[in-house]
């Protein structure tokens, strides 16, 4: 249920923030107003435009490409499509939607879609996306559970981001990786290189399995291993490198997951012994509240005793399985396994908490805070209060403007002044670095071009 600030007591609101859980609490409403002065004056849609048309003159990977609005009273609209940004951006003014998606580009245009024939509507690319969403690491983190998250449970996300960008560079190739905080409790990835885009539904299928190493537990708890094989495979030796170095900070200290008894079985299934794991149980229970650091270290331990007739490979192999079960990326793989799924476009504002959902610069991605996102409430108030001496800037001309995108470009002058400007501003080269090599590659097919 939610409940709204007002209705707090000062204990119990003092006790959401300091455990970083405020995201429980209705904290502001995104009202159709609001949403149509983001949409007038600070949503990038030149920018929106030119990360999916690929080039400066409107052409069918922008006109023929799907959207998809959530309106206010919930309706869904698909296949909407556009020639320009300028009637993308009228349009979202004139129907407010609280959200919109962006899905393939298709064979023809999807307002048409009705009146051809089946066999000759059909999607043609897309980004290759992937989904990480903080509530499928509900069984493994404490310090927060379902839509809230505070920097502790973040730093699964980071992580997370770490091993699949470093993967899809290394392993496939890819250069152009957007990643775009989700506005709550997690980070959509758009891969954006040509070959990507291209891809069919298998190949797409392929890359997703390639990377889902953890899958869900049927009996609950603890996720397990899927099809784990000895000798690691060179992306799992690399994953695991990665994690080693954070899984004492991220998992032991940051969550303590083993101080509970909950916790403390979950951990003791994943040993390859019952001996041991007996072992260890009757000497956690004289001590229940041991930490889990000391707790990983009391398993090296007790092998040493010399006790367990297990060899040292086995064991590390346990310890390892371990790490990538606490870890590794949980990826929602059916977001990146169809050509034609839909996904929340950047700069998009989540309902719920009012915050942007803002790409972030992958060298910075171990700085980012999801909880200093900018909300939308908070960029609009910047705007006011700059309309006294920057009225030129933030209001609309005492005439109409000559032409959308002239009321584009004051609108666009104003972020300059938000704390939106950061975020835009690495949109912006991240579009035209994808432009330069979208051009680079179509001169290289060109066998007329000199």
């Amino acid at each position: 249920m939610t409940v709204a600030v007002e209705d707090l007591e000062d204990k119990d609101l003092d006790e959401l923030i300091a455990n970083g859980s405020l995201d429980a609490v209705k904290q502001e409403s995104v009202d159709p107003e609001t949403m149509i002065q983001y949409y007038r004056h600070l949503f990038p849609w030149r920018l929106l435009f030119q990360w999916l048309n690929h080039g400066p003159v409107p052409q069918k990977d922008f006109t023929n490409r799907e959207f998809a609005f959530t309106l206010p009273n919930d309706a869904y609209l698909r296949y909407l499509s556009f020639q320009s940004w300028e009637e993308l951006k009228k349009e979202a003014i004139g129907m407010c939607p609280s959200r919109f998606e962006i899905g393939p580009v298709y064979s023809m245009n999807p307002r048409d879609r009705k009146t051809l024939r089946k066999a000759s509507f059909h999607p043609l690319q897309k980004e290759l996306v992937f989904d990480i969403d903080m509530t499928d690491y509900d069984d493994v983190r404490t310090c927060c559970s379902k839509t809230n998250i505070c920097e502790k449970c973040w730093s699964f996300i980071t992580v997370a981001v770490q091993i699949i960008d470093v993967a899809l560079r290394e392993d496939f190739g890819f250069n152009h990786i957007l990643w775009v905080y989700s506005g709550r409790r997690g980070i959509h990835a758009w891969i954006c290189d040509e070959t990507a885009r291209s891809m069919d539904d298998r190949s797409r299928k392929m890359i997703a399995g390639y990377l889902q190493v953890v899958a869900g537990n049927p009996q609950g708890g603890v996720r397990i291993l899927n099809n784990l094989k000895r000798p690691l495979h060179p992306h799992l030796s690399r994953s695991l490198d990665i994690l080693k170095a954070v899984f004492a900070k991220v998992v032991l200290e940051d969550q303590d997951p083993w101080v509970s008894q909950e916790g403390l079985e979950s951990l003791l299934k994943l040993l390859p012994s019952e001996p041991l794991a007996s072992a260890l149980r009757k000497k956690w229970e004289v001590d229940p509240g041991r930490a889990s650091i000391k707790k990983w270290s009391d398993i090296d331990a007790a092998i040493a005793s010399g006790n367990f007739d297990l060899s040292p490979n086995v064991i590390a192999h346990a310890k390892q399985d371990i790490v990538l079960t606490y870890l590794y990326p949980r990826l929602d793989v059916e977001v990146s396994k169809h050509l034609n799924h839909l996904l929340k476009s950047p700069f998009c504002v989540h309902p719920g908490t009012g915050r942007v959902c803002v790409p972030i610069d992958i060298d910075g991605m171990n700085s980012f805070n999801p909880l200093h996102v900018p909300t939308v409430h908070t960029l609009l108030n910047q705007l006011d209060q700059q309309s006294a001496t920057q009225s030129n800037i933030v209001q609309d001309p005492p005439s109409a403007p000559s032409s959308v995108e002239d009321s584009n470009a004051a609108s666009s002058t104003a972020s300059v002044s938000t704390d939106l400007d950061p975020y835009t501003a690495y949109f912006r080269s991240f579009s035209n670095n994808l432009f330069k090599s979208t051009t680079h590659n179509k001169r290289k097919a060109d066998p007329l071009d000199f």
